[in-house]
């Protein structure tokens, strides 16, 4: 029996919540209506979080993407919407969802949205140049 499409966002525990660790997930099939011309829309999502507690199980993920082919949306509230329906479900210490629309009448589309748990901070980023990252392995 086919799939069906699902607002049903569902979750399972993360297996190191004592760490932050950065998943990024790109969407590259993401489809959904114009409001104005019924018209298709086709964006990738690049979803990027930080896990608090809980992590979102991809198949659900994929459902509910896929759960708005057949509505309209404007790009800036499906957007939203999503990364609102996100955050409710895994309430992550950060997440970032950005959509890029694919070009429609001449333009492109790129809408960012964002959520940071109160409180939580970024650990400093680290960054090695590539000469420490070779005389580190030289011992």
């Amino acid at each position: 029996m086919p799939s069906q499409s699902s607002k049903t966002l569902e979750t399972f525990p993360n297996p190191k919540p004592e760490r932050d660790f950065h998943i990024h997930m790109e969407v590259p099939e993401f489809t959904c209506l114009c409001p104005k011309t019924g018209q298709p829309d086709f964006a990738t999502l690049y979803l990027d979080y930080i896990p608090d507690k809980t992590c979102v199980e991809l198949k659900s993920l994929k459902l509910y993407i896929w759960s708005f082919r057949n509505e309209g949306h404007f790009h800036e509230d499906v957007t939203n919407r999503i990364l609102d329906d996100l955050v409710k479900a895994t309430k992550p210490r950060f997440m970032r969802l950005t959509a890029r629309f694919y070009v429609r009448g001449g333009i492109f589309t790129n809408v960012v949205a964002e959520h940071r748990k109160k409180g939580w901070k970024p650990a400093p980023k680290v960054e090695l140049s590539q000469f420490e990252s070779q005389s580190n392995t030289r011992g």
